[in-house]
This record gives C-alpha cells, sequence and structure tokens, in this order.
C-alpha cells in the first residue's frame, strides 16, 4: 500500500443479481476445471524446492479463482530499507505453513528493489537480496501456496520521476525486471509477477500518464515473455493507474491488455473503501450508502470491464487506510465494510488479497489471528455473507428512566433466528419484537439488561442470523462525556477526558467565521486519526500534525461528538509553540 493513496472517483449505478448468479456460476465451473486440469500441486518438503511438474490451470481465470483467498506480506520486503525496518520480523518457512493452516490459497509479496540495486547503469540487484526473495517465495510455493511478486515501493522512489527523467526510469525499469526475470523465470506458474504497483507520475497530464503506464507494462510484458524459461506462458498482472478503478483508467489498462494479445494476462486493482470513511473524515464515521455505493459500483466496473470479457481479476490489495484498531474507523462500521468487500468480491468473480502491515490481521510470530471476531467474520465471508445492524451500541442514561429502543437489521439475503445473550435467547414479544427489518429491545429487558448502569457495557448481546457470524450488540449505559482544560506544547496536547461511558465517533474544527481549522482545508470534520481518545486512562490526545497546521494566536473551537449522540465543546489556542485547552 503506498502512503499516498488516492481517494477514489465517484461510482457509477448497475444491475447485481443477475451478473451475482452468472459470475458464481462462472467461477464454480473454473475452479472445476482447474481441479481437472491439475488442481493444487502437492507441497514440496521444507528446504526443497517446489516440484518441477507444473499443474497449475492453464486456464488464467481457473488459475486466478484458486488463488482466494489471499493475503499481503505486507511492510515485509517492501520496507525500506530492509525486511525488518518497518516492524515486522523475519520470514521463515513457518509463515506460509501458518498462513495456509488458516486457509488462504496465495500470497502478494511486494518486493521494494532500489534500496538493493546501483542507481546507474545497468542498475545491478544486490545477490543477496535476489536470493532472499527467491528463498522466501520457493517457501511459499513449497506449502502449495500460489506467489505473486511485483516491483513495489519504487513506483513512488524513482518510477514517478518518468516525465522528468523518461529514458533512464524506462531503462532502470527495463533492467530490473530482466534481473527478476531470469531469476524467476523456471519457477512454477503458481508464482506470478505484477508490472508495478500503484503507478504514478509527477507533474505528468493525463495523456502523459496513460502512455507511461503503458510503456511500463508494454517493458515489463516484453522482458518476461522473452526471458526464458515458464515465463513464456507465466500469468502476468498488469494495474490500471494508482490501481484505481475509475472507468478511464480500466479503459486505459483494457487497450493495453487487448494490444498484447495474451490469454494469461491478469488485471489487478486495490480497493481501500470511500476515502471519507476509510479515515474518517469529512463527517464520514459510518459505513452509509454513499460508502457501499462506491465499493458496488467500483467493482460492478472492474467486473464489465474485465472478468466479464474473460478477463481474471485480482484485487491485490483490501482494506482501510487506517489500522483496524487503530479506533479510527468504530469497530461495528469497520465489520460491515469488511463483510461486504469480500462479499463484493466472491460476487463480482474476483480473487482478492487482504492488506496486512504489521499485525493487523495475523500475527507475524505465531501466524494467528489478532482478533477472534475479525478472523470469524472474513473466513465466514470467503463462503458466505453475515448479518449486520445499523450498530453495534446501544446507549442507556445512567439515570433516568429507560425505553425501548430500535436498530435496524441488516439481513444480507439471510434471516433472523434470534436474539441471545451467552447461551440464553432471548424471548420474543417479551425482550424483543420484530417487525420487517426493525429489531425493538424492550424496556423492560433493557433495564434487566443495564443492571446497575454502571458506565460502559454492561450487557453484550447477539443477534443471530440463518448463516455467517453473528452481530454482537453492546448494551451500554452513559453519561455526557466532560473535558477539563489543558495546557501542552504543539507536540501533543493531552485533555483529561470523563468519558462516562460513551464512544467518541468524530471531531469538528472551526475558527470563529466558520472555516475549517487543522491540516484539510477542504473541511471542518479533520481525520479522525488527529486525535486519539483513550477510553482506559480517561484523556483525549490532540496530535502534533492538528495542532501544527493551526494559525498562531487564532482560537479554534472543537466539537466533540459521541456515538450517543452528546457534544462536548471545547477551545483550543496555539501561541508559537505552546498550546492551551480550555473547556466550555
Amino acid at each position: 500500500m503506498n502512503d499516498a493513496q488516492q481517494q477514489s472517483t465517484p461510482r457509477a449505478s448497475r444491475s447485481r443479481n443477475r451478473r451475482l448468479h452468472r459470475t458464481a456460476g462462472l467461477v464454480a465451473l473454473l475452479v472445476t476445471a482447474g481441479s481437472l486440469t491439475g488442481g493444487t500441486a502437492f507441497a514440496a518438503p521444507a528446504g526443497q524446492a517446489p516440484a518441477t511438474v507444473d499443474t497449475t490451470p492453464r486456464s488464467a481465470m481457473a488459475a486466478v479463482a484458486q488463488m482466494q483467498p489471499s493475503w499481503n506480506l505486507g511492510n515485509t520486503f517492501d520496507a525500506i530499507p530492509d525486511e525488518t525496518s518497518w516492524g515486522n520480523p523475519l520470514t521463515t518457512k513457518a509463515t506460509f505453513d501458518g498462513l495456509r493452516a488458516q486457509g488462504f490459497r496465495s500470497v502478494r509479496i511486494p518486493v521494494t528493489w532500489y534500496p538493493h540495486q546501483s542507481t546507474t547503469a545497468p542498475y545491478t540487484i544486490d545477490p543477496a537480496w535476489m536470493k532472499r526473495v527467491k528463498q522466501v517465495v520457493d517457501w511459499a510455493l513449497a506449502d502449495g501456496l500460489y506467489v505473486e511478486i511485483n516491483v513495489h515501493h519504487d513506483s513512488w522512489q524513482w518510477i514517478a520521476n518518468m516525465s522528468a527523467d523518461h529514458d533512464n526510469v524506462l531503462a532502470r525499469f527495463t533492467s530490473t525486471w530482466q534481473q527478476i526475470a531470469t531469476a524467476f523465470k523456471d519457477e512454477p506458474r503458481k508464482l506470478l509477477m505484477e508490472s508495478v504497483n500503484e503507478p504514478q507520475f509527477s507533474n505528468a497530464t493525463d495523456a502523459q500518464k496513460t502512455q507511461y503506464l503503458r510503456e511500463l507494462n508494454t517493458a515489463f510484458y516484453d522482458v518476461v515473455r522473452n526471458s526464458g524459461g515458464r515465463n513464456k506462458d507465466r500469468l502476468l498482472v498488469l494495474p490500471s493507474e494508482e490501481t484505481n478503478n475509475a472507468q478511464h483508467w480500466l479503459d486505459d489498462l483494457s487497450t493495453t491488455m487487448s494490444s498484447l494479445h495474451d490469454r494469461n494476462l491478469v488485471a489487478t486493482v486495490h480497493y481501500y473503501s470511500w476515502y471519507p470513511f476509510s479515515v474518517n473524515i469529512a463527517n464520514g464515521a459510518s459505513y452509509d450508502a454513499t460508502a457501499q455505493k462506491d465499493l458496488t459500483d467500483g467493482f460492478a466496473r472492474v467486473h464489465n470491464t474485465f472478468v466479464a470479457k474473460g478477463i481474471p481479476v485480482y484485487v491485490g490489495e483490501y482494506g482501510l487506510l487506517t489500522s483496524p484498531y487503530s479506533g479510527v474507523v468504530e469497530r461495528g462500521e469497520m465489520l460491515k465494510y469488511f463483510e461486504q468487500v469480500d462479499y463484493e468480491a466472491r460476487a463480482n468473480g474476483f480473487t482478492s488479497a487482504l492488506w496486512d502491515a504489521e499485525n493487523d490481521f495475523l500475527n507475524r510470530s505465531t501466524m494467528q489471528w489478532m482478533v477472534p471476531e475479525m478472523k470469524d467474520l472474513i473466513q465466514s465471508s470467503w463462503r458466505t455473507r453475515s448479518g449486520t445492524a445499523s450498530t453495534d451500541n446501544i446507549f442507556l442514561p445512567k439515570s433516568g428512566p429507560i425505553t425501548a429502543q430500535s436498530i435496524t437489521l441488516n439481513r444480507n439475503g439471510l434471516w433472523f433466528t434470534g436474539l441471545w445473550q451467552g447461551d440464553r435467547p432471548l424471548m420474543p414479544f417479551v425482550d424483543y419484537t420484530v417487525d420487517g427489518d426493525r429489531l425493538t429491545l424492550t424496556a423492560a429487558a433493557l433495564t434487566r439488561l443495564a443492571g446497575d448502569r454502571t458506565a460502559g457495557v454492561d450487557a453484550t448481546l447477539e443477534v443471530r442470523y440463518s448463516d455467517g457470524v453473528p452481530w454482537k450488540l453492546f448494551v451500554r449505559s452513559y453519561d455526557k462525556p466532560v473535558m477539563a482544560d489543558a495546557t501542552g506544547t504543539t507536540d501533543g496536547l493531552t485533555v483529561p477526558t470523563g468519558f462516562n461511558g460513551d464512544l467518541m465517533e468524530n471531531v469538528e474544527s472551526t475558527y470563529a467565521d466558520g472555516t475549517a481549522a487543522g491540516p484539510a482545508s477542504w473541511t471542518t470534520f479533520q481525520s479522525f486519526d488527529n486525535y486519539r481518545p483513550d477510553y482506559g486512562g480517561n484523556t483525549t490526545t490532540i496530535k502534533a500534525d492538528f495542532l501544527n497546521s493551526l494559525k498562531d494566536g487564532v482560537p479554534v473551537t472543537l466539537t466533540f461528538r459521541f456515538w450517543s449522540g452528546a457534544t462536548v465543546t471545547y477551545h483550543v489556542t496555539r501561541s508559537g509553540s505552546t498550546v492551551t485547552g480550555t473547556a466550555s
């Protein structure tokens, strides 16, 4: 993933149900065809190279279908300058043993080459680095996994300079792939090669970007195809510009692929959701209809441009632009996104690769999932949908009467089977009622569940559906949050905060004239990553990037919004490197 990941463009509408059935049937047929042509190769013993008999299906569509589900060995061989520089441990054979045991069938291994390569012709790659990359590729292949390697952060480190240094960039790119292709030419066809990660070009017009990427993809294709060995019919993966799903960029890629007249090509895009939701900016805290439409319309465009024409698609990265456990995106909203993105990939016939940077999903030391509920949801999504709901929290006041509360069920094609607390079902009509998709918990049930109304979670319920993972529903008691005066520096302001059982949703920041205060001038709702609530420590930290962006000596009004509906107004003023915060 590139830290400068672009915001996706608006999406077009589509008819989905008919395509789902057609695509599902096609994928099933292709997987069956793949098994008849050889299926998954037997793994070689640990430490040995993969068997020389290559049983990869001849059909590109069938082969890519066998790659589902996929996972990224992120922030490892793409790290700068070395494998462990970004916090991950050394990769071992056990990494791929664990990956296979968790049900994954392929791994994308992003590789950044330039820290291990001479900067002048012939742009020689360090043999020790090439040997190490090959070692891990062989370990993955020995486990029966499909593997994809690429040219990764080189895309923005030197390839992006193509408009200013065209000939040298193209020469270096060609040399880089000549060396990679030669080193891996005898690997089985279960090894795929991707030309360049998230291609982008500085100071270039749209027409130039189209030209440059076409040159790179074509040069990559020519080099690999002419390098001998199994590269003559290896599956080659070509990206759109920025791996974005905007139609004009998909059309550019389609034109390039058509010109090559090769059935062993794979299109790739990445998906990190609707930008305001992905980073919780511009009041995008919820996985709402706009975010959902961004997904469904974008995937429809990719399907119609490629899969419908028999070209397989590999979603080489998907996730959010913030860590799934950072708190930037609320737990339930995040789970709704991951449930749907995996479903939409299946519905459209894509193979999708989860982006895992540093223990976001799998613990790199044990290759076990970090959080069981994420494991259950994602693994379930590989075969079916899970039902969700409009919220995963029901907020009850700490004092005063408790009234009935309703939520909306998102059935996702399933049917509601009951509401449970642990191993005890709640009683229909007594504890809750269901009217269409409206689930209402009675006042009596909520009063019992709240108990003495201790601030925070008083009870955890499960909304159960006919398939998939149950939806957790937290019954919380809360009082209005309270924030206190504080003094700090532009390195950070720590504000004493009594959350009183509530959860922070987002923050609006304005100057007195109503204009936006903060790094993003285009919205008054700054990215939620500018603030960090610590519910255990009863503090809220306002971070340096936000504070340093403020006008000196000009007061800013912050409106902290909470998921209960409560708001707290707070005032911040920067004076040089000193910051003062005042509660209203």
